[in-house]
């Protein structure tokens, strides 16, 4: 049955070959005068791309400070860093240039920037609700995270190892360029792991318990097909335009809310057991969620069997076997072999970690304080689950 549901998605998105070329204007359009600038990668430095953008501001008598050295899994300290940088700017507006990474630490600066007598690592605490938060956009140079156009962004505290997310529709980005030809450059591992976190997304909304429409199921499965189809396309033909402004969509596209509407709420008890592996042991994220993926599911299908069975055939072009259960494994083991197909690890083994029971333990407990105690849609799930997941992608 389908269930109620908001739907809120006001970013501007300016999609397509050479848009980069009108970010001061769209800057200008959403009220930036004094924008600090927040990247990461060198690779837009060597591609030519931030001084095609400082470049512009200049010409649009736009005043600006550069922040650089984000990383994935971004930390908090280099927010605080953002955060001095903007109050002496005294900016007005956050432009990223870059990826999830990038994007999330704007969000988190932009928060800090609106209220700056309060610790922005509060509200990743959940600890208080933010009020304001400075606006926001992105050129985007990684399709992955979403963050583009979601209200969601992910900081990484590095003194003591915890990695949490924090929600609201203040820090939506106004606008987002997205120009593929920016992500021609990026190597494989990034590519592959991007669409495997763009899956993810997906996948956490579509599989619940919750409710269901027809509709949002069709966009779902086809925008997951989409990104296997372009992302094999990739692996063998990297420069390959169209597959990468397809999955550069998809990423926005489920991220956005789009999916999950009449679902009453996805599951993301993988994205949490992720964050927990980020936090310790600093993977890359899309890389994580793959590895995480195939122990969640084989812990939880029996309780969410319609779907998992859905799924399989849909999706992953499972034949029905004898029994719903037969059909729904063989979609995990086709998820599995899609995985591997594009260099993606499915377990903690290929992802080049071995964890001890001990820190398995500190990692369920981590997720359980992250979700309040429990989470999950398809079957909801506690500490003594999220350690038993660890186990099985651990020795798998």
């Amino acid at each position: 049955m389908a269930q109620n549901f908001n739907f809120y998605s006001p970013t501007e998105v300016v999609f397509g070959r050479e848009t980069h070329k009108k970010t001061a204007a769209y800057v200008k359009k959403y009220g930036g005068t004094r924008v600090l600038l927040v990247y990461g990668s060198r690779r837009i430095v060597k591609d030519g791309l931030l001084d095609e953008i400082t470049s512009q501001f200049k010409a649009e008598g736009l005043s600006f400070e550069l922040l650089d050295g984000v990383v994935p899994n971004p930390h908090l300290e280099k927010v605080y860093e953002g955060i001095e940088l903007g109050k002496k700017l005294k900016a007005d507006f956050i432009l990223a240039v870059g990826g999830g990474s990038v994007i999330d630490t704007a969000k988190a600066i932009a928060y800090g920037l609106a209220e700056p007598e309060k610790d922005v690592w509060e509200l990743y605490e959940h600890a208080r609700t933010a009020q304001k938060c400075l606006p926001v956009a992105s050129v985007l140079t990684i399709a992955a995270a979403g963050s583009e156009t979601s209200n969601s962004s992910v900081i990484t505290n590095e003194k003591i190892g915890q990695k949490r997310s924090y929600n609201s529709d203040l820090a939506r980005p106004k606008f987002a360029v997205m120009n593929p030809e920016l992500t021609l450059s990026l190597p494989d591992w990034q590519t592959q792991s991007g669409c495997a976190d763009i899956m993810m997304h997906t996948m956490e909304r579509y599989f619940t318990n919750k409710g269901n429409m027809e509709i949002t199921d069709s966009i779902a499965e086809g925008l997951l097909r989409t990104v296997m189809k372009n992302a094999l396309i990739l692996h063998s033909d990297p420069q390959n335009y169209e597959a990468r402004a397809e999955v550069m969509w998809a990423g926005s596209l489920s991220h956005n809310g789009l999916t999950e509407c009449g679902t009453g709420g996805g599951d993301f008890v993988s994205h949490m057991l992720e964050h927990e592996l980020g936090g310790m042991y600093d993977v890359t994220h899309g890389a994580g969620l793959a590895a995480v993926w195939p122990s969640w599911a084989r812990y939880v299908y029996k309780d969410c069997l319609p779907r998992f069975v859905k799924y399989a055939v849909n999706v992953m072009g499972v034949k029905n076997e004898d029994t719903p259960e037969q059909t729904a494994l063989k979609g995990i083991e086709a998820m599995e072999d899609f995985y591997r197909s594009v260099g993606m690890p499915v377990n903690l083994r290929e992802l080049g970690i071995n964890p001890s029971e001990e820190q398995i333990l500190l990692l369920a407990k981590g997720a359980a304080q992250a979700t309040g105690g429990s989470r999950g849609a398809a079957k909801v799930c506690r500490e003594e689950d999220f350690a038993e997941i660890f186990r099985m992608a651990n020795r798998t």
